[in-house]
Parts: structure tokens; C-alpha cells; sequence
């Protein structure tokens, strides 16, 4: 992460709201524009992130702002947290780096018939449970194996290729963000080395800030809202954090070093060559587009499969079907992703390529893309925190259309970079730490605790407060942790 605090202007557009104003670089195209209280703008001045958001302003075909949710900070290319438009009717552009190397890193929350008082005293052996049958850590398989023809179909098709596995359901597809399924995908396009990467990794977890969380609703802010979603206080939920492991890190890897000379070629000057960008209209934009869309079907794969695994250990510890236990989803929502959407910008509605780094699609009431069930109350958006606090759930709102292209953050945001957690952590016992408040922990590893340990994160609740203010979406429900297995 580069050193230093932003040197660059921040004006005050409202409460939640600050202005890079495009006269800051020349070459700037449109506004930078970052929501935060005055809290978490001080936290933001502090490194380099908001430079991002000023550097992704010059991308050609850029609309409205460059745009940073308050969970914002510095990442590959774009911010974590960063969102930008661009129109191909004005020569816009696709950067993988606004999509990340995580594709289609997302969150589903799953529900239960089962409440805090059921699963207590059964909350140890739960969680090793899930330990046990779900696999976690760096570079590490599963017990699902694609040969190449099934995994190209996987990415193809998405979670719906899964149904003649009896691995999914019409409900869970329902629930799940565009059905799990990318039209534009063109598995022809993703190499033989990400094949080879993801053949064994659908269902599993990976490392770094990924989890699966049994969770606690601990309050209800909208009680339609909670109900139509099947919420209720101290009802006992999974969420579950993963995205594309190796295979969509490979389909990034490889798109950057192809646009390395791109940018060059169709005379796009940027700021940093992290941004390297191709026209979405060009041979390498169609090319890169295929295998991202592709990518983000086998993440929702992966956490469909995970979903899964997750039934099968509530079954073993609970004795009783996981339709029994009305385990069913509730929503999962991608971050780390491009999307071919309609919006309203400058007075005209136009069709446009939405990059979300590390944000959260959050459509309001009524939107057509949003499931018929919950049309009337808008679509859920799940915010995971820290481990030891909380997570949320809101519901899109209006106002994300008019400022944020249907858009809201996707978490806490780190406070603190993976090496300075370490250092931080040097000495302590992270999950005794946890256990004191109630909250069981495994991982794969010391470190994979002390990197994620709560510290370094921002207090989701003061993200979530500027979400909810900005009306991009409002609060329905908190939940708190009390298992946790990680990486």
C-alpha cells in the first residue's frame, strides 16, 4: 500500500458526501465523488485511495463521477470500494482493474427456523463441524471435481448447471443476484491455466478476509423488510464471503498482461498503468468481458457449493434435513464485477458498463431486476464487518439510482494493511480473544486470524450509517458473529 495522506482537495458536498472536483488533474473527465461522515473522510485523507478515485476519472467514457463507497480504501488499479459508468456509445472502456482480481468476490445470507437459545449449546461442536466439511485456506481443494467439458459448462451456466447434481434449487437460484448467470460468458475465453486452477476449487473458501460465519440477528430495524426476507430478532443465520479463487484470479492475471500495450495502441492516456484499460467495443474488451462473465458464474458456483456443505453440517449436528431447518437463502450479492445495466445520467438514459470494486449492487423497490418477492420492499444488500462486531442486511433505495448507479459498499473496509494486523497481533491469541465475547473462531492458521482480526477493519456500523443516510439503502437488520471459520 503507498505511503503518504491524500494531498488533493476534498469539498464537502453534503453530510455524506465529498468532491474531488476535476480541475485537481488535467485529464480528469468528471468529478470524483466519496461518501464518508466526518469521521471516515479523516480516516480516508490518510492514504492513497482517494488518489484512485481521482485516476479512474480520466478513463474514456467515464459517466456522472468517479465514484467511492465509505468502506473505500487503496486496491489494484481502481479502490476497493470504487465505482465508475462507462457508456460504449462514447468510446468507454472495461479495466479488469475495476473489477478486481477476486471476480465476482460476494455474500449470501442464509437463514434458518433455528434461534440463539437452539444452537448454544451446540455452537462448538457446529462450528468444528463446518471446519471439518469445509475446505479453507490458501490454494486449497475440495471434494467437487470438474473434468474441463463440466467446468466449461459450470461457467457457461452458472448454478443452474448444478441442478441435475441436486446441488441447487429453483428457490436458491431465485435468491441469488441475476440467477447466478452472466449471458455475455464465453468460457472459450478463460485459458487452460485457469481451468486447471478452478477444476478442484468450486466449494471452497479460500484465505485472506473470506469466511463462513454462523451469525445471530441481534436487531430489527424494518420489520416488513426482516419479514418478507424471513428475518427475526435472535433467529440463527450463515453468511458466507467467497468468490472465484484461483481460476478468476488467473482470468485477471492474464487480462492485464494482454492489456498491458492496449491502452497505448487505441491512445488512452492514464495516470497509472494499473488502470490499463481496452474499449469495451474492441476485440480485447469483447475478449476480456467473456472470460470475467464467465469467472463470476463459477463464483457464484463456488458459493452455491459452500452453501451447501454449509446444510449438510447443520444436518449433522441438528439430526433434521436442511428443509426441515428452512435453511434457505436469502439473497447473495456479488461484488467485484462489471455489469451491462440501464441507468439515467445528464438527463439521458443510456445502457452502460457499471464496474463495482468492492460494492454492492443495491436496487431500489420495483426495479425489474430485482426478485419478484422482494420487488416491494427494494433488493437486499448484505455488508459484512469484522469479526468480532457485526453484519448487516439493508434494502436498496432510490437514491442509489439518482447518485450511485444502483449502487452501496460491500463492508467494513480495512483499516489497517494485512502486514500491519500481524504486527498488531504479535503476542495474542486472536480467537481467545474472540471466544471471550462469545465467539468461537477456527482457521487454517495464526495469521489468517491476525490479519482479519477486528482491529483492522473500519466499524461497519459507522459504514453503514452513511449508506443509510445517503438513502442508497436502508438498515433492515444486525447480526452479530458467534462462529467463525476461516482461512
Amino acid at each position: 500500500m503507498p505511503k503518504g495522506a491524500f494531498n488533493g482537495p476534498l469539498e464537502r458536498v453534503n453530510d455524506c458526501c465529498w468532491r474531488i472536483p476535476k480541475s485537481y488533474k488535467q485529464g480528469m473527465l468528471v468529478d470524483g465523488l466519496i461518501y464518508a461522515d466526518d469521521q471516515l473522510i479523516e480516516q480516508i485523507r490518510h492514504d492513497q485511495a482517494a488518489e484512485q478515485v481521482a485516476n479512474v476519472a480520466f478513463l474514456p467514457g467515464i459517466q456522472h463521477a468517479s465514484l467511492a463507497m465509505p468502506d473505500i480504501h487503496w486496491g489494484y488499479g481502481f479502490c476497493i470500494g470504487g465505482v465508475c459508468a462507462t457508456d460504449p456509445n462514447e468510446d468507454g472502456v472495461i479495466s479488469p482493474g475495476g473489477v478486481g482480481y477476486d471476480i465476482n468476490c460476494g455474500v449470501r445470507l442464509v437463514r434458518s427456523n433455528l434461534f440463539y437459545q437452539d444452537v448454544k449449546p451446540h455452537l462448538t461442536a457446529l462450528v468444528d463441524e463446518l471446519f471439518r466439511n469445509v475446505p479453507a485456506g490458501v490454494g486449497r481443494g475440495g471434494k467437487y471435481h470438474f473434468n474441463k467439458k463440466e467446468l466449461r459448462r459450470l461457467l457457461g451456466e452458472g448454478p443452474a448447471f448444478l441442478r441435475d447434481r441436486e446441488l441447487t434449487t429453483d428457490g436458491d437460484l431465485e435468491h441469488t443476484e441475476a440467477r447466478g448467470y452472466l449471458s455475455n460468458a464465453v468460457p472459450d475465453n478463460v485459458s487452460d491455466r485457469a481451468l486447471e486452477r478452478g477444476a478442484k476449487q468450486c466449494g471452497t473458501l479460500g484465505s485472506g478476509n473470506h469466511f463462513m460465519e454462523v451469525q445471530v440477528v441481534d436487531a430489527v430495524f424494518d420489520e416488513t423488510a426482516a419479514q418478507t426476507m424471513g428475518l427475526a430478532k435472535d433467529m440463527v443465520c450463515v453468511m458466507i464471503h467467497s468468490g472465484s479463487r484461483g481460476l478468476g484470479y488467473q482470468v485477471c492475471d492474464d487480462a492485464l498482461k494482454k492489456f498491458r500495450s492496449v491502452p497505448e495502441k487505441y491512445g488512452i492516456a492514464l495516470p497509472d498503468r494499473q488502470l490499463a484499460c481496452a474499449p469495451i467495443n474492441s476485440d480485447e474488451g469483447q475478449e476480456y468481458l467473456g472470460a470475467m462473465c464467465a469467472a463470476a458464474n463459477y463464483a457464484w458456483c463456488n458459493r452455491q457449493l459452500l452453501m451447501h456443505q454449509a446444510r449438510e453440517s447443520f444436518q449433522t449436528v441438528f439430526g433434521r434435513t436442511w428443509q426441515k431447518l428452512q435453511m434457505n437463502l436469502v439473497y447473495d450479492v456479488a461484488h467485484n464485477i462489471a455489469k451491462f445495466e440501464e441507468h439515467t445520467t445528464g438527463g439521458t438514459t443510456r445502457k452502460v458498463w457499471v464496474h463495482r470494486k468492492g460494492a454492492t449492487r443495491a436496487f431500489p423497490p420495483n426495479h425489474a431486476e430485482v426478485p419478484a418477492i422482494y420487488r416491494g420492499v427494494g433488493q437486499p444488500v448484505i455488508i459484512p464487518g469484522d469479526m468480532g462486531r457485526a453484519s448487516w442486511v439493508l434494502v436498496g433505495q432510490s437514491g442509489s439510482m439518482d447518485q450511485t448507479f444502483g449502487t452501496a459498499c460491500h463492508g467494513a473496509g480495512r483499516a489497517m494493511s494485512r502486514t500491519a494486523a500481524v504486527k498488531h497481533a504479535q503476542g495474542r491469541r486472536i480467537d481467545k480473544e474472540l471466544a471471550a465475547k462469545g465467539i468461537i473462531a477456527r482457521a487454517q492458521s495464526w495469521r489468517g486470524l491476525a490479519e482479519e482480526q477486528p482491529d483492522a477493519y473500519k466499524d461497519v456500523n459507522l459504514v453503514v450509517d452513511v449508506v443509510h443516510k445517503a438513502n442508497l439503502a436502508t438498515k433492515v437488520a444486525r447480526m452479530r458473529p458467534i462462529g467463525v471459520v476461516k482461512g
